[in-house]
């Protein structure tokens, strides 16, 4: 007798903030697309309607109080129980139907990340001012630091193993998250994908929750702090060099000076310059010992994620 096959249990996550207008539409898409997964709406403290309309429209619903999409992430992640995770947002942007291609792409190629790529669809609607230029400069900056497996970093449509999920630190609090998931998966050199996918504009009467100022500082300050934790050596060694080229260009003049008259007329300057240099030296240690632990908090991560069977 043949084993009976079993279908792995598809689990979709939505993180929701005041999404009443779009969250019944977004339900119906998905279950539509992947009828035998389920639907799990977690709303983060709306003031709408949006946890009964999520109800009505047939989704499970839960709450996290703590207010942030990082946090909603963690929170999923903690609570929910699948083989294969997809995550998207409940504003009505991607496109449900490209659902079951981007699982059949996890599974078949055995991956644990797959991005839902946001293809332009003509509508600038789609795209808030100086949005497509600030993620194309993020995604830059990680893929140069990082590697240059990734194109659309801050994509809120991904596919993920429950290796994937049940390994991933979840340490930021807003839209920090989609970086996190980028930086997790390259550094320990996860088998990734991407899917080419619409990118719509938000229904009426739906706002963005993302301010394009504020939330950009927050993820190039996640992206720096990422590159201390995971990249020590280059980010302190980045820093000595700068501070020993500061010590050199203010010492040398002084250092010819005195070699010709034997006198040292600029002794602050003098100073200055020596205590670069010593920082540039302090710099380069810190970048060394910390790159040790570093290699070693990576060595964890791996046996954290090994630990996890992939079927």
């Amino acid at each position: 007798m043949q084993p009976a096959i079993t279908q792995p249990k598809v689990a979709i996550l939505i993180p929701c903030y005041n999404e009443a207008a779009s969250i019944a539409e977004v339900v119906a898409n998905f279950s539509t697309s992947l009828p035998d997964a389920k639907i799990f709406v977690y709303d983060n403290n709306s003031s709408d309607q949006t946890a009964q309309i999520a109800t009505a429209a047939g989704a499970i619903v839960r709450s996290e109080p703590l207010q942030g999409k990082g946090y909603v992430v963690r929170r999923m992640f903690a609570d929910i129980e699948a083989d294969i995770y997809v995550l998207v947002d409940g504003d009505g942007t991607y496109d449900a139907t490209s659902a079951p291609a981007m699982v059949a792409l996890l599974e078949q190629e055995r991956l644990d990340m797959v991005t839902g790529i946001r293809s332009d669809t003509g509508d600038q609607a789609s795209y808030r001012r100086f949005h497509r230029s600030g993620n194309w400069l993020l995604t830059s900056l990680v893929r140069a630091v990082f590697g240059n497996r990734i194109t659309d970093m801050l994509s809120g449509y991904r596919v993920f193993s429950r290796r994937f999920v049940k390994s991933f630190p979840a340490l930021s609090a807003g839209f920090e998250t989609e970086t996190e998931f980028t930086v997790h998966a390259l550094s320990l050199a996860m088998p990734l994908g991407e899917f080419s996918v619409p990118y719509c504009a938000r229904p009426p009467g739906s706002s963005s929750k993302l301010h394009t100022y504020s939330d950009g500082l927050r993820i190039l300050r996640s992206i720096l702090i990422l590159v201390k934790d995971e990249r020590p050596w280059a980010f302190f060694g980045l820093i000595g060099l700068a501070l020993l080229l500061s010590g050199l260009g203010f010492g040398l003049p002084v250092v010819l000076e005195y070699a010709k008259t034997g006198l040292v007329p600029r002794l602050p300057t003098a100073v200055l310059a020596t205590g670069l240099v010593l920082i540039a030296c302090l710099s380069v240690v810190c970048g060394l010992v910390l790159d040790s632990v570093a290699r070693g908090r990576k060595e964890a991560k791996r046996l954290a994620y090994l630990r996890i069977p992939r079927d």
